[in-house]
């Protein structure tokens, strides 16, 4: 089985484009290719990068999402991340965080390990594995029209909102952020906790 449509909206433009209007939302990165994606965007304060931890982005992200309920949460990772990591979805739909977002982006690939498909490649739908789950808005991004219509939802909508983003598997150049766990662990909690992080 392949994708119902045509893929052909690029990874760094898609990730560049829903940063645009984060506001001040809290960002998550899985592992690898949308840590890179979010790094070329701009580096930001309330960016915290997990570099690792395969399969657990979205687990972090509802943690954050629980502690913070006044702050947009936004999640960005992978396809084969988020595989995974399937338990998550249903773990963060009975959860039900209104103010987190998962964004899966797409590109039907393993990236990190030599760019075999994953299984989206082949049929399996993430979006509709979310929408089985209980997640309050779920769907699958082919084209631009699609990306703008489904960026107030993500930075705005009463969640938890699942958005996966299908891209072509075209590579991009690696852009690295900051990779000092302890620096971005006390970064991360000075822009979100002030003068309490000390404390």
């Amino acid at each position: 089985m392949t994708s119902r449509k045509d893929i052909t909206l690029d990874r760094r433009a898609v990730v560049a484009r829903i940063l645009r209007d984060r506001g001040d939302a809290l960002l998550l990165t899985g592992l690898g290719s949308t840590t890179w994606d979010v790094a070329a965007a701009g580096d930001h304060v309330n960016n915290f990068y997990l570099w690792g931890a395969m399969g657990g982005a979205a687990m972090v992200g509802l943690g954050l999402a629980l502690a913070q309920p006044q702050r947009r949460v936004l999640v960005i990772t992978g396809d084969g991340e988020q595989l995974m990591g399937l338990g998550g979805i249903a773990t963060v739909a009975v959860q039900r965080p209104s103010n987190l977002s998962l964004i899966v982006i797409d590109n039907e690939s393993y990236g990190e390990t030599g760019m075999q498909d994953t299984h989206t490649k082949h049929g399996v739908d993430l979006a509709g594995v979310a929408a089985a789950a209980g997640f309050a808005y779920s769907a699958t991004v082919y084209n631009d029209d699609e990306l703008e219509a489904v960026i107030p939802v993500i930075c705005q909508q009463t969640g938890p909102i699942f958005t996966a983003v299908k891209v072509t598997a075209t590579p991009v150049t690696t852009v690295l952020p900051p990779r000092d766990g302890t620096y971005l662990k006390n970064r991360f909690r000075q822009s979100l906790l002030g003068s309490k992080a000390t404390e």
